[in-house]
């Protein structure tokens, strides 16, 4: 099994794809790693596809993979993972802003024990416009996951094969590869500083809305993670609170009428009290719906991943 496999996303980057292609070369070649390369166009609209052509011929650790389109950097980067067979798998971005010098340490310590391994970019080449949101994005999601990272979004990352090989992204997930870990058991999780270089080539693809996507996608993950066996937990905690609060309500209302003698149909409490319970009843319906969902795909697929099978015969 080869000892590296990088995995590089990559979108109209013509102009850095052949200096990238030589830093990594150098590094490995310089560390005594054999490696592969897996180079992913997401649907370029320049000549990036045939820089990558141009790589794979003049080099056969080179691959490449072309989307039909543009999916996003979590479907390449999927792609990519489907693909690598070698023991430690590397990503980083094809913009030479991620230095692939970093590359035998970030294997080194995944050869230590680390399951994944994260780049922290502590001094970043680029405005102020998007370090300041992405400290604050970073804030933000390391108190709502619990992983003590400072750089969740940087692209130079290393992982154990069998770690890529257990996830599914899509959408902007990729940021959360490391909650996603978490959660299908790999807790061996550290962060390694690394140097991060300006720009040489073109612009940042990527604006403001991504930080919109990401926090759309945090909720995601973090629904996924915690309530992703069990929805009727959730829709089930929350659907008996509004029932309760409409039965609550009903009833006091009904005493009201009965023992009282006080008129309640012009009152707003007796709809709020009628609305809660059919919003619990809504609530609890869809937990039984997703249970039984889970259920039939359970019987499909197991639900857990085994690490070693040990018999009397070994």
């Amino acid at each position: 099994m080869l000892d590296v496999g990088i995995v590089v996303p990559v979108y109209e980057e013509t102009a850095s794809i052949a200096s990238l292609a030589n830093e990594i070369r150098f590094s490995c070649e310089e560390a005594g790693l054999t490696f592969e390369v897996w180079l992913i166009d997401d649907g370029s609209g320049d000549d990036s596809w045939t820089e990558i052509l141009r790589q794979c011929d003049a080099d056969k650790r080179f691959n490449g993979i072309q989307l039909r389109r543009n999916y996003g950097k979590s479907a390449a980067l999927a792609a990519g993972f489907e693909y690598v067979s070698a023991r430690v798998v590397i990503t980083m971005d094809a913009d030479l802003q991620d230095d692939p010098s970093e590359i035998p340490s970030l294997v080194a310590a995944v050869d230590a024990g680390q399951d994944l391994v994260s780049g922290w970019k502590k001094v970043r080449k680029d405005p102020w416009t998007k370090t300041l949101p992405s400290r604050f994005f970073n804030l933000v999601t390391r108190i709502v996951s619990g992983i003590a990272l400072h750089d969740f979004n940087c692209g130079l990352k290393a992982y154990r094969l069998e770690v890529v090989k257990s996830m599914k992204i899509y959408g902007e997930m990729h940021r959360y590869m490391p909650l996603l870990a978490k959660w299908e058991g790999f807790t061996q999780i550290s962060e390694q500083r690394v140097n991060h270089r300006s720009r040489q080539h073109g612009r940042s693809k990527f604006g403001f809305e991504r930080y919109v996507r990401g926090c759309l996608d945090l909720m995601t993950v973090m629904f996924l993670t915690r309530f992703g066996a069990r929805p009727m937990h959730f829709f089930g905690s929350m659907g008996l609170l509004a029932f309760l609060g409409g039965f609550v309500i009903s009833l006091w209302i009904t005493v009201d009428k009965f023992v009282y003698d006080n008129p309640v149909g012009d009152r707003p409490s007796l709809l709020l009290g009628v609305l809660l319970i059919m919003v619990g009843v809504q609530f609890m319906c869809t937990g039984f719906l997703g249970d039984l969902i889970l259920r039939g795909r359970m019987k499909e697929n197991q639900p857990y991943e085994i690490t070693e099978v040990v018999t009397g015969s070994d």
